[in-house]
């Protein structure tokens, strides 16, 4: 199975070409490290992966793409291209949480503790996953205060990856829990958002936006009215 992967859901613009069957083999990948500008870097980068693939766009049977949380301008940047992508090759887009993917390379390592994706959403707060050393989910995604998720996650030990994962070990420290920045990935590595896509039913993984939290902006007064 081939998987054209993309993520430009929080600190990074990626894209690649992946073959899935059992092992995920590298066809061509591209990745720049942005804040902004996702929508003028995702095309052109996408468009020379492609041309670096045998076969192109025909020979894609899958769109990967992750739906956040993070950006809400690099979320929808990432769905809309997914979608057009998908339409133009006849493939299903399969929408990738950015916390599962950041959380998988932990959990594709057997290690003792909790597995805990955490993304900076400022002012003390980040969206967060928690998992067990098996996978399973122990804390389901949600917006919330560094202190609240350290609360309900327990005591740990964690080991933390995403770029809100040193804030939240400080806050995990001073509450007198365990930690390991484990995995301390700006933004997902595509070639486990692939491996993710080529698990997952189409028809339970739709391309929707996973934001947690409404925008930090509102609509002018006028646009309102």
């Amino acid at each position: 199975m081939r998987i054209l992967a993309i993520d430009t859901s929080v600190g990074a613009a990626s894209a690649g070409v992946f073959d899935v069957e059992g092992d995920c083999v590298e066809v061509a990948r591209e990745r720049r490290d942005m804040a902004r500008g996702h929508a003028e870097a995702l095309l052109p980068m996408v468009e020379r992966v492609m041309a670096a693939a045998p076969g192109g766009f025909a020979g894609v049977d899958r769109i990967a793409v992750t739906v956040g949380p993070g950006s809400f301008t690099g979320i929808r940047v990432g769905i809309a291209a997914a979608r057009a992508f998908g339409l133009a090759c006849e493939a299903p887009v399969i929408g990738v949480s950015t916390l599962v993917a950041l959380a998988a390379p932990l959990l594709a390592v057997e290690a003792p503790g909790l597995a805990v994706a955490a993304i900076d959403a400022r002012h003390g707060n980040f969206y967060v996953h928690g998992f067990s050393p098996v996978g399973r989910t122990l804390l389901s995604p949600r917006f919330c205060s560094g202190v609240e998720a350290v609360r309900q996650l327990g005591a740990g030990p964690f080991r933390l990856t995403g770029d809100g994962a040193r804030g939240l070990a400080e806050v995990a420290r001073l509450l007198g829990g365990a930690t390991d920045l484990d995995g301390d990935l700006v933004a997902p590595d595509v070639a486990y958002v692939a491996r993710i896509a080529a698990l997952s039913d189409p028809a339970r993984a739709p391309a929707l936006p996973m934001y947690l939290k409404a925008p930090d902006v509102t609509a002018p007064a006028a646009a309102q009215r």
